[in-house]
């Protein structure tokens, strides 16, 4: 069963599970694309609803991917009740239906905003959780969760903690990627704070499938990061979406907001050692593949 396999990365996720003839049980409040809606099991509804995650986890379901969540920062900050109610009581509600039906595994998408701001360090799992929003607050609460119900009833848990993602598919949303998109398409430019030296880890989309479906088969239980493992500054990345659409953007500088981290650096070296994963899509190589998802119309 895939929380949020109507969205960005569930539709991936999802797609990939199909292509391994798993059936695949999709819940979320928008229904799947029509290329998946004849091939899977689709629960619409909410899942604050008792009666929506009752028929989500079904009898004889083997697992749990949990994607559906609030993640936007600035949301949480807005509604942090609202967060809290969506993102740790629906993961609690969902992980003792799992005890209570026996499902054997629980994969979470979780962040590396759990461990807070720690400038030009090196992101890892040994670092202590301290997120400095709700969002990241709200993450790291079901990270616990899921340990919980690792240790009392040995469940497979696993929280996978996600960079930023990019990839075909993501023209609705608001992230840096798709403002260069939309911005190579209207001939107009983009904003960035400060001088844009502040350095991101981005990882591809198919990269991320490849991340859940390792951990899905290993039944990991613990926390991993996932991503490329190569971090760029703001200015790098503008100049490897230049190169792949061909198109010279223009940058206007504007004054940093306040909180803006200057560095996520990640360590995948657990993922890789533990899970086999091995992020194999080149950055500029991915960029092209969303800059033919936003040609071709499919926004």
């Amino acid at each position: 069963m895939v929380t949020g396999g109507s969205g960005f990365v569930g539709r991936a996720v999802v797609r990939a599970f199909l292509e391994r003839g798993t059936p695949v049980t999709v819940v979320d409040l928008q229904a799947p694309p029509e290329s998946l809606r004849d091939r899977v099991t689709f629960v619409e509804g909410d899942l604050r609803e008792a009666e929506v995650r009752d028929r989500a986890v079904a009898p004889g379901c083997a697992g749990i991917v949990h994607l559906a969540a609030i993640t936007s920062v600035l949301k949480s900050v807005e509604q942090p009740a609202a967060t809290y109610t969506n993102n740790v009581e629906v993961t609690q509600h969902l992980l003792e239906l799992a005890r209570e039906r026996e499902v054997g595994q629980f994969l979470l998408a979780s962040t590396n905003a759990v461990v807070g701001d720690i400038g030009h360090g090196t992101i890892s799992e040994a670092l202590p959780v301290r997120p400095l929003t709700p969002y990241g607050a709200t993450k790291a609460a079901c990270e616990m969760l899921l340990s919980g119900y690792a240790g009392a009833y040995g469940m497979s848990t696993c929280a996978l903690r996600f960079t930023n993602i990019y990839g075909p598919g993501m023209g609705h949303k608001d992230s840096f990627v798709p403002r260069l998109m939309r911005a190579a398409l209207s001939g107009e430019g983009v904003e960035v704070y400060g001088d844009g030296a502040q350095r991101r880890d981005f990882v591809h989309l198919d990269d991320v499938v490849q991340g859940v479906l390792a951990a899905w088969d290993k039944q990991y239980t613990g926390t991993v990061v996932i991503g490329s493992g190569e971090s760029i500054s703001v200015l790098e990345l503008i100049e490897a979406v230049r190169a792949a659409t061909e198109i010279d953007i223009p940058v206007t500088h504007v004054p940093a907001k306040n909180g803006e981290m200057p560095a996520v650096i990640v360590d995948v070296s657990q993922a890789q050692r533990e899970l086999g994963y091995e992020p194999a899509v080149e950055l500029t190589d991915g960029l092209r593949t969303v800059w033919a998802d936003f040609t071709s119309g499919a926004r």
